[in-house]
């Protein structure tokens, strides 16, 4: 153990020096980074269609490469699944990581490369390792075992080369001796495709080892950790795992989760630690030890973009690069990755909360919005209203959605919103007069269809019971990993299968 901290503290050490240059010079590391992409995928059937060859800057590469979606490049991702090489990046691409989005139930196969794996994935794992020493020197969560709560996919072999499965089980099927050694369960179990299965089998194999770290979407966690404290008849996780220190989380937003972690982790110097990876690449750590932004990592073999939200749907829209952007303004975020996704919109939403180094928030999905009174209304509103009606009235949010309520014959539109609560507020009309009192503080449009409920009436919120979400996240197959449920969406077809499923279980 003495022998891996000090290897570990030397690499720290050389790995900060790293990022404080990227930080200082994030221009120049990023205009690197681009060469580097456009002359390595030269001789690709890509590269050739767009002329790569010829690329001599960024402004020619925005000519001739139009933006892209999951769609404009999946007939090239579909030749690649079955072995075909060279389509969109020169190294062989033997794994693919599936993912199934909110939006719809199609699952998409992300090319994962040699480089991307080694480069962006498992960099940002090591760089998340390397900002908590930083900010905690005395840490000492090698002393025990990471506990890592992945997706539900095995993995899986379309042909003697081509592998699949969700990003946390390609990381976990590559990662190297001396992760594997630090974490907890097994693979037999952090593999299991059965999700309710494997919280039952991840409780009773991690109760009585010494974790130290754990990693994981929120959402998911929290099921494990009551599901232990069940079975060990223990009152929260320090009873359980008396050394725990660190929590890594990601995937959604941590503030409505936050109160709950409290409870189940009493400990003031627990360290919260958010990430933002996907499958398409590793994107941001938070390197402060307050909560609130993540640091925008830039040598990852990606290189951005960023489209303000106002010209989404422009006819040929115009990108930004660092050195555009501005403060507190929503974008779309744009990446081309040594992976072979070039131009890729992956459909997150992000502001930037410092420029002097880049730090970002997400603030959404490119698809996940109200708009359907023109209130424009996205999921960093939404967080925000909510956290200030529970923090005003004592609620607890375990899951939420909202959508349109549309007008009729009698009646202005609304926003119905379907929210579990782990904890009910005191007062219930003043939590909904709150929600709706901050909605419309921070955001301008939505304050300006509220007024004399022309277009917008108060809100209509209707809790729903335990468990609600989990079942209905189980009906369509999307439960662990990073899936998630849908917070905001321009029309009724998740609240009202929502609402049919509460229906039915009232019924039985």
């Amino acid at each position: 153990m003495t022998i891996f901290n000090s290897v570990f503290t030397w690499f720290m050490k050389k790995r900060i020096h790293q990022i404080e240059l990227f930080m200082k010079y994030p221009n120049e590391v990023q205009e690197e980074w681009f060469e580097q992409l456009v002359a390595g995928a030269e001789s690709t059937e890509w590269g050739k269609k767009y002329g790569y060859k010829s690329i001599e800057n960024l402004a020619q590469f925005k000519e001739r490469v139009p933006l892209q979606t999951y769609d404009s490049l999946k007939p090239y991702i579909e030749r690649m699944l079955k072995g075909e090489q060279n389509v969109l990046w020169p190294s062989e691409i033997r794994w693919f990581a599936k993912s199934s989005g909110t939006t719809n139930d199609r699952s998409k196969f992300i090319p994962v490369s040699e480089e991307s794996l080694e480069e962006c994935h498992f960099k940002g794992g090591k760089d998340m390792l390397t900002l908590y020493f930083n900010n905690r020197p005395n840490a000492r969560i090698f002393t025990g075992k990471s506990l890592t709560l992945g997706g539900s996919h095995q993995v899986g072999q379309l042909n003697a080369d081509t592998f699949f499965g969700d990003l946390s089980a390609v990381i976990m099927k590559n990662l190297p001796l001396w992760a594997e050694f630090y974490r907890t369960p097994h693979l037999d179990i952090a593999l299991l495709e059965n999700f309710e299965e494997k919280i039952e089998k991840m409780a009773y194999a991690t109760k009585d080892v010494n974790v130290t770290s754990i990693s994981g979407v929120p959402t998911w966690n929290i099921l494990l950790f009551k599901r232990i404290l069940e079975i060990t008849g223990k009152n929260n996780l320090l009873d359980v795992w008396p050394n725990l220190e660190l929590y890594f989380h990601g995937a959604v937003n941590f503030t409505p989760y936050r109160e709950q972690f409290r409870k189940l982790i009493p400990k003031d110097d627990m360290y919260y630690l958010e990430t933002y990876n996907a499958s398409e690449g590793f994107f941001g750590i938070q390197d402060l030890e307050e909560p609130g932004d993540m640091l925008l990592m830039l040598d990852y073999g990606i290189f951005y973009e960023f489209l303000p939200l106002e010209n989404l749907h422009d006819e040929h829209p115009q990108t930004l690069t660092l050195d555009e952007v501005q403060l507190n303004k929503n974008y779309a975020l744009i990446i081309s990755t040594n992976a072979g996704l070039w131009r890729y919109m992956i459909g997150d939403t992000i502001k930037f909360t410092s420029l002097s180094p880049f730090r970002i928030q997400i603030t959404g999905r490119t698809k996940h919005f109200i708009n359907a009174f023109g209130e424009e209304l996205i999921i960093d509103n939404a967080e925000r209203a909510l956290a200030e009606a529970c923090s005003q009235t004592g609620a607890i949010i375990r899951d939420y959605t909202a959508a349109p309520v549309y007008f009729s014959d009698n009646s202005s539109g609304a926003h119905e919103w379907l929210i579990e609560f782990e904890k009910p507020p005191a007062e219930f009309e003043r939590f909904v007069d709150l929600l709706d009192e901050t909605l419309r503080k921070v955001n301008s449009d939505y304050d300006a269809k509220r007024f004399k409920d022309m277009a917008l009436r108060r809100p209509l919120v209707r809790p729903v019971q335990q468990n609600t979400f989990f079942n209905w996240m189980k009906t369509r197959g999307k439960i662990g990993g990073q899936h998630k449920v849908p917070r905001l969406a321009n029309n009724r077809e998740y609240v009202d299968s929502i609402l049919e499923l509460t229906t039915s279980v009232k019924k039985n």
